[in-house]
């Protein structure tokens, strides 16, 4: 058990007291920052972390151009979307070109769980069914509907009674030409137990990265089967891309372009703004039109002008800095790096992932292929307390989960590989 500083200790008894039970905290020792910069992120202490999880800091902690972006639109107008203003329609239009031409009309919220909320509407409103399809411990929000599509949260919160789980395309487990089918078969199932309860599918909703279940993202294109399958029974497909959009993958700008396929309904969440509240969703206008002809739609601060301001910005700095390239080239040096320590250290099953998204599963038994749960929380802890700050993920919690601000570096990558590598040498 960590004993904590008296200070750390006051501020965790303080939270408590004021937040409440339900809020959780990283690590056994929590992190205090108080500053951030890049990839880094400065403590209570002066002791600066290498943020590699943070992916809603997506062009790095306050990047001078969206820091300045941000302060000055406040300065002039903050306003909402039932009043007329430029700075919303150039935005869509700028963030649809980054999409097939078929996702032409942009909506606008302040979190990944309202977007999503929202795309569940559109899709039950333009098939008139209810049921949905998602995989087995997925995350897709907070909201009381998406909550109950986000096993994730925990065992006690339970999925809504027209939704069904899939088993994820597990690659490390699965042989990489028969993973696309065994998705689809898991998509089949799903959908004929809903009909045997009555219940036609609206959707089939995925975070194409897979990064709940464990992150899987190879071969490209094996989703395409598991899509076709949820449209043939009349469903939609929404590719939730909060966590793998904007360029991450490295080899395209959203994670659903990888697998060839067109969404119905894509959405997104803060990423967009580097942290500020912008989220959303792009639709196929023939999805959109029953919803819009059957219900009105605002969200008071969903697409304001300041939002706006950041999302621009972001875009600005993947441009001009390059990022996706980076994405994928330091994605690969990392891997490889990983590895090689994989080589080394047993405790190392599995590497994968695509551009700067990355999982590293550990196993207790590699014949077995034995989630090592315990051992990663360790490993987890270690790392935060040797200046690393990262996650795990996975049914089990057993893999390690790798997703850092778009601006990671090569040299970035060899210290998070460096350091894995002194806390695996203690096992």
């Amino acid at each position: 058990m960590t004993t904590l500083a008296p200070e750390t200790q006051a501020l965790v008894q303080r939270r408590a007291r004021v937040l409440g039970p339900a809020y959780r905290l990283f690590y056994d020792t929590p992190l205090h920052p108080v500053r951030g910069e890049g990839v880094w992120l400065y403590d209570a202490d002066g002791k600066r972390h290498l943020d590699a999880y943070n992916n809603v800091a997506s062009v790095g902690h306050c990047h001078p151009h969206v820091v300045e972006a941000i302060a000055r639109q406040a300065r002039v107008l903050n306003t909402h979307t039932r009043y007329l203003h430029e700075s919303v329609l150039d935005y869509a239009e700028r963030l649809l070109a980054t999409m097939p031409a078929e996702l032409a009309h942009a909506m606008f919220t302040c979190t990944g769980s309202e977007a999503n909320d929202l795309a569940m509407r559109i899709a039950r409103a333009h098939t008139k069914a209810q049921g949905l399809i998602i995989t087995r411990f997925a995350y897709h929000g907070v909201t009381a509907s998406i909550a109950e599509a986000s096993p994730s949260l925990g065992k006690f919160v339970q999925l809504g009674d027209a939704v069904r789980t899939v088993p994820a395309p597990d690659s490390y487990r699965i042989a990489p030409g028969d993973l696309g089918r065994a998705f689809a078969q898991g998509v089949r199932a799903a959908i004929a137990d809903l009909k045997a309860h009555g219940i036609r599918p609206a959707a089939l909703m995925v975070d194409t990265v897979f990064s709940s279940d464990g992150i899987f993202t190879d071969p490209p294109g094996f989703m395409a089967e598991a899509v076709e399958a949820v449209r043939e029974a009349g469903g939609l497909f929404i590719a939730d891309e909060v966590q793998p959009g904007l360029g991450r993958t490295g080899d395209a700008f959203w994670g659903f372009q990888r697998h060839g396929v067109v969404p119905d309904i894509v959405t997104m969440g803060k990423p967009l703004g580097a942290g500020h509240p912008l989220a959303g969703l792009a639709v196929r206008p023939d999805v959109l039109a029953a919803f819009g002809r059957e219900c009105r739609y605002f969200n008071t601060f969903g697409g304001n002008p300041v939002s706006m301001a950041a999302g621009m910005a972001v875009l600005d700095v993947i441009e001009r800095e390059g990022l996706m390239t980076n994405a994928q080239r330091v994605g690969n040096h990392l891997r490889h790096r990983l590895r090689e320590l994989a080589q080394r250290h047993a405790l190392i099953g599995d590497v994968r992932g695509a551009g700067l998204f990355t999982g590293v599963e550990l196993v207790a038994d590699h014949a077995a292929r034995t989630p090592a749960t315990a051992q990663c929380a360790r490993v987890v802890n270690a790392l935060r307390d040797r200046g690393v700050l990262l996650s795990s993920t996975g049914e089990h919690a057993s893999t390690l989960k790798i997703r850092p601000p778009l601006v990671f570096s090569e040299a970035n990558a060899d210290l998070l590989a460096d350091t894995l590598d002194s806390v695996l040498e203690t096992f």
